[in-house]
């Protein structure tokens, strides 16, 4: 583990000042380190696969802002892009062409988008994204899985996993019941309940939606039959098949999840896609998107309202279209996976070595691990992982140089910055962080 030059500063002072004005002291609740207990790190600043917090310490990243980086940090085009776009102008609230140019390169790699609308945050996404399946569809009712996040708007903040997971609340104060009563919360990965619920009130679900490899209660895929069942299901009953693939977007394959499934399964595809961090190069930007006559019925076509004064930011879209347009070139998704899977097999034979229960999975540049001797397939077996032992590995390896999200239910991206050095030295921190 490298230094830099400290600074005055410490860690526990950056944390005691933000708290006295922030609420937690930081502005979205895992930062805070309350699942792992410890002092949060404030970082100071970033570069390829590393980061430095303000007391100089380095660590090789594997949370990328929470999964856009997929470059790392800095990548020299998306600079340059960014650094024009700013030159020339910070936010028009008017059309560019930059909005239409990154569209279409949404649009192309994603067979089942035809339209997409952008927007400034997953959050934002998901639920304009749930108005325009109830719009699209007259219907009021929508199903979600238990331990899948489809960012804070109301409705969707129902046994959502992530931050809800770690602070053990199974949906949020200030949010009314009837706001919730036409959400049904079904079990990931559980086909006798989709088809239960489909048969008695499949007449009156607008849409289903799911993260397809869900991030937010660890790393959790569909099942093939699952996702099978569900597309079947909607189209049979007439309800949307929504994929919130804000986090697996282009992350796990240029065509984003979907086309894993679509390689599974003759002729899949989601009804409507949700996007957002790797589309955004790691600046605030998401959108969501699918066909047309689906899209027709947002405003100012339709009857659904939709609006942000920064959707389309032109400095955010100039530095997805860069991400996207290095990510687009022949082998990135190759090495990108190979590199992962060194990782997180890497890991695995550590773990075995030392005698520790362990399991992982990972798709493209996405990885998740448990301390449990098989794969969780929904929340309720992720919460009977070994929180402990988790908690003690995360400091152990942080206390090695290695940064790790700071809560089991968090998924892991690695980069293409990430070099075989990387991971070496990622395996052996861990040969001793699996001691603790």
């Amino acid at each position: 583990m490298s230094t830099e030059v400290r600074s005055e500063t410490s860690n526990a002072a950056a944390f005691a000042r933000a708290q006295a004005v922030i609420p937690g002291g930081v502005n979205s609740p895992v930062r805070a380190f309350r699942a792992v207990g410890g002092t949060p790190r404030f970082i100071r600043r970033a570069q390829g696969a590393y980061l430095w917090d303000v007391e100089g310490q380095r660590y090789i990243d594997y949370i990328g802002s929470w999964g856009p980086m997929i470059l790392g940090h800095g990548h020299p085009a998306v600079l340059e892009a960014v650094t024009k776009a700013a030159m020339d102008g910070l936010s028009f609230g008017a059309p560019t062409e930059a909005e239409a140019e990154l569209a279409e390169a949404i649009i192309a790699q994603v067979p089942g988008v035809e339209q997409v609308r952008l927007v400034s945050s997953g959050t934002e996404a998901g639920m304009s994204a749930l108005r325009l399946a109830r719009g699209a569809t007259g219907r009021h009712k929508f199903i979600k899985f238990e331990g899948c996040y489809h960012g804070h708007a109301d409705a969707l903040l129902v046994k959502a996993g992530s931050g809800l997971a770690t602070f053990g609340f199974p949906t949020s104060a200030g949010v009314p019941e009837d706001v919730v009563k036409h959400t049904l919360v079904l079990e990931y990965n559980n086909l006798a309940q989709i088809e239960e619920t489909f048969a008695t009130q499949g007449h009156e679900i607008a849409c289903v939606m799911l993260e397809p490899i869900a991030g937010n209660m660890n790393f959790v895929r569909a099942s093939v039959p699952f996702m099978t069942r569900l597309r079947e299901l909607c189209t049979q009953h007439g309800a949307l098949l929504v994929f919130d693939e804000v986090m697996s977007g282009f992350r796990v394959a240029l065509g984003s999840a979907q086309s894993v499934y679509a390689r599974l399964i003759p002729g899949f595809r989601p009804d409507m896609s949700v996007f957002g961090k790797v589309i955004g190069g790691g600046m605030p930007l998401a959108a969501f998107g699918g066909s047309k006559d689906v899209m027709a019925h947002l405003a100012p076509l339709g009857p659904v309202y939709q609006a942000g004064t920064l959707s389309g930011n032109p400095v955010a879209t100039a530095c997805g279209l860069a991400t996207l347009k290095e990510i687009s070139k022949p082998g990135f998704f190759e090495a990108l996976s190979a590199r992962t899977r060194s990782l997180v097999d890497g890991l695995a034979g550590v773990a075995a070595e030392a005698g520790v229960p362990f399991s992982r999975d990972s798709e493209g540049g996405m990885f998740g691990f448990f301390f449990f001797d098989q794969l969780p397939q929904n929340y309720a077996t992720v919460m009977t992982t070994d929180k402990e032992r988790f908690n003690r590995f995360f400091h152990g390896m942080l206390d090695r140089g290695v940064y790790l999200a700071p809560a089991l239910y968090e998924a892991g991206f690695v980069s293409a910055a990430h070099t075989p050095a990387d991971i070496d030295t990622t395996l052996q921190a861990a040969r001793e962080a699996f001691r603790l």
